[in-house]
């Protein structure tokens, strides 16, 4: 099918604008660190089913050392530090302007992409990219006049809270990269006629980096001395029901479309692609929060979708 992989990404943003959503109201009911293990858990246990029903088997098959090693380094990047830096900016300055900074993982996806899989972009992506991410960065760049009719942006944000959110953006980027890097190894090594694994390879993949995200995050719960606190989310059914909707749409379909799409197309277009986030977080952050859309942040997601077509022309 054409354009799969930009359909995947498309896709993707969608499911990453309801994480963002309800992740940030997670967070702040239970802690970034805490909210990071559960969604492991909870997203190792959806995976394992996942391809029990396509192999018939709870873990990955036909994986080698080599395997493990580059989705458990994806896991570290992507997960551990991109998404502790991810959930810790949402507590600080809010999914909205969060995913503002998350625009920088496609510069750095594609980036990591020329460095690490040679990976080249035409003129005509390279354009795309810079139109998306312009794009979003108008669109929640919000200006307002004071009582002398002096325009002002709308940013004061802690400074804390704007380096998690780089951090995260190039923790998702580099991630992403270094896992096509582990999908192409682990291509490699299933056979011709093993239909059933090959459509698995998304989930399986996405399980190897969980185990390693697991992993990480509780080695910081017991290093920081909280793991007092995971007794309390089993008192919060509110907040367990925000962390499954959450994982379902993060770390479970979210991150095996995201890791499905770098088949199909670059990561540098695959991650532009599902930077849309912030401009798709509009519509849904006026109804639920009532936080007002100004004509500049329509400019700004209209332009985003001029340079999402330039990936489909």
């Amino acid at each position: 099918m054409q354009h799969l992989g930009e359909i995947m990404a498309l896709t993707v943003a969608i499911l990453w604008t309801i994480t963002a959503l309800v992740a940030e109201f997670a967070v702040k009911r239970i802690g970034p660190l805490v909210t990071n293990i559960i969604r492991m858990v909870l997203s190792m246990l959806l995976l394992t089913a996942t391809m029990f029903v396509m192999t018939g088997s709870l873990t990955p098959q036909y994986t080698d050392l080599k395997t493990w090693f580059i989705f458990t380094l994806s896991g570290i990047v992507g997960y551990v530090f991109g998404d502790t830096c991810l959930f810790s900016a949402y507590a600080r300055i809010g999914s909205r302007f969060t995913q503002l900074f998350m625009t920088l993982a496609a510069p750095s996806a594609a980036l990591a992409g020329w460095l690490l899989l040679d990976e080249c972009l035409s003129i005509k992506c390279l354009i795309g990219i810079a139109l998306t991410s312009t794009g979003i960065g108008i669109s929640v760049l919000n200006r307002k006049r004071d009582d002398e009719g002096h325009n002002h942006t709308n940013l004061k944000l802690p400074f804390s809270g704007i380096l998690l959110a780089i951090g995260a953006a190039l923790g998702q980027g580099v991630g992403l990269v270094i896992s096509k890097m582990g999908i192409s190894n682990y291509e490699s090594l299933i056979p011709e006629n093993a239909n059933s694994i090959s459509i698995s390879i998304p989930f399986a993949s996405t399980f190897m980096r969980s185990v390693a995200g697991l992993i990480g995050f509780s080695a910081i719960l017991f290093i920081r001395g909280e793991h007092s606190k995971m007794t309390r989310i089993f008192h919060d059914r509110k907040g367990l029901l925000l962390l499954l909707i959450a994982t379902i749409t993060g770390p479970f379909l979210g991150v095996a479309l995201s890791l499905e799409s770098t088949r199909h197309t670059s990561v540098g277009i695959a991650q532009t692609l599902m930077a849309l986030t912030p401009v798709l977080i509009l519509l849904p952050s006026y109804l639920i929060s009532r936080q007002r859309v100004t004509w500049i942040e329509i400019v700004g997601a209209l332009l985003s979708v001029v340079g999402v077509a330039f990936f489909f022309i």
